[in-house]
């Protein structure tokens, strides 16, 4: 079997800025996605707008040209596949690694199609596969959706949108644009702070003229069939019609994977284990890059500020 110098897990923005890195440098590489190319940023809704200017999405130096100050999805789609058409990089797609173990010091990768050999491995997995789920009585349900795209399949429906964060917000606006009846149920006293800030002061405007209900310091309890069930900021207890739950409650890593390659999770957020200054982990050329460190706290690391994780990975690679 052919040892490969890096197996990179995971095609993303930084998975693909990995890759890049590697090539300038002559390793010998190969990036394993289960989807497409940038899968979590194709799963985005379809119409979403980045809190970053394209000049902050850009990797490996390869201009980002957006016609708008705020690139959206599809153009994001077209920049980062682009580049790896036109680089010619080596990813097999629509292929799940399984396992990763080490015998020695070559790491041995299982996936749903092969089994592959690799001196070093960097998992850029992403956080956006795991709904952080909420764990209440018909959350299962299938009017219930961890995941929104467009606003179209919910004109005239009464429409559950569960958190204050960007998602939350898009998708209440948006539902709401298109005929719906939005109530939004929230845990905290306010929209989140994180919103974009073009687009706070018109949830904030729409909830004060009560065109779309919110329910602050509240909590979803139930879903049934055709309604669900809150605790309100009073420790009241309500219950409304509902067509559809959008609960956007956030996404997580996959932390089974994480433990099961060796890695170790520490705290409450969980976060794995690894050596800012290499992105190591404490599994010897087990590597680490891009939101994926962030453990449960996935707001602490993005685009914008994890591209510089594939240099410094590769620099630690050449330096042993």
């Amino acid at each position: 079997m052919e040892i490969l110098d890096i197996l990179i897990i995971g095609a993303g923005p930084i998975g693909i800025n990995c890759a890049l890195e590697a090539k300038k440098n002559n390793l010998n590489y190969l990036i394993i996605e289960k989807g497409t190319i940038v899968n979590s940023l194709y799963n985005y809704p379809l119409y979403m707008k980045f809190f970053s200017t394209a000049d902050k999405l850009e990797i490996a130096e390869i201009p980002f040209i957006s016609a708008a100050p705020k690139p959206g999805r599809q153009e994001a789609l077209e920049y980062y596949q682009g580049i790896a058409r036109q680089k010619n990089i080596n990813i097999n797609l629509y292929e799940k690694v399984l396992n990763v173990s080490k015998n020695g010091n070559i790491f041995e990768i299982e996936t749903s199609k092969s089994k592959y050999a690799a001196k070093n491995v960097i998992i850029s997995t992403g956080f956006y596969d795991i709904p952080n789920l909420m764990n209440i009585p018909g959350e299962n349900l299938e009017k219930v959706k961890h995941y929104y795209s467009e606003p179209y399949p919910y004109a005239k429906q009464k429409i559950v949108v569960i958190g204050s964060s960007n998602s939350s917000v898009d998708a209440a606006l948006e539902t709401y644009r298109k005929g719906a009846e939005v109530t939004m149920i929230i845990r905290n006293s306010e929209i989140s702070q994180s919103v974009k800030y073009w687009v706070k002061p018109d949830i904030e405007n729409r909830i004060a003229e009560g065109s779309i209900a919110a329910h602050f310091n509240s909590e979803l309890i139930e879903i049934k069939e055709y309604s669900v069930v809150f605790k309100d900021e009073n420790g009241n207890i309500n219950e409304i019609e509902n067509d559809f739950v959008l609960a956007m409650t956030g996404y997580l890593p996959d932390f089974n994977f994480l433990k099961n390659s060796g890695v170790d999770l520490q705290g409450e957020c969980l976060n794995p284990f690894y050596n800012s200054e290499t992105m190591e982990t404490n599994v010897p050329n087990l590597y680490l890059a891009g939101v994926v460190c962030g453990g449960k706290d996935t707001h602490v690391w993005f685009i914008e500020n994890s591209r510089i994780h594939a240099e410094i990975i590769i620099r630690n690679i050449f330096s042993k």
